[in-house]
């Protein structure tokens, strides 16, 4: 698997994962897993795009 595809589905599993702690940390009532939740959440993201533009550019 060559390095922006690998970005991409790493990518969406952390996005997936930080949508999981939030949802959890929101149910529990616990505001640091939401958080956390929410920066993996972004994070997932950030990297799925830095995928994309790998592959534009064919890195």
């Amino acid at each position: 698997m060559n390095s922006s595809t690998r970005d991409q589905v790493e990518g969406k599993f952390h996005e997936v994962k930080g949508k999981i702690k939030a949802a959890a940390g929101k149910l529990s009532d616990n505001p640091k897993l939401e958080a956390k939740g929410i920066v993996e959440k972004i994070a997932g993201k950030t990297q799925g795009k830095i995928g994309q533009i790998k592959k534009v550019i064919g890195k």
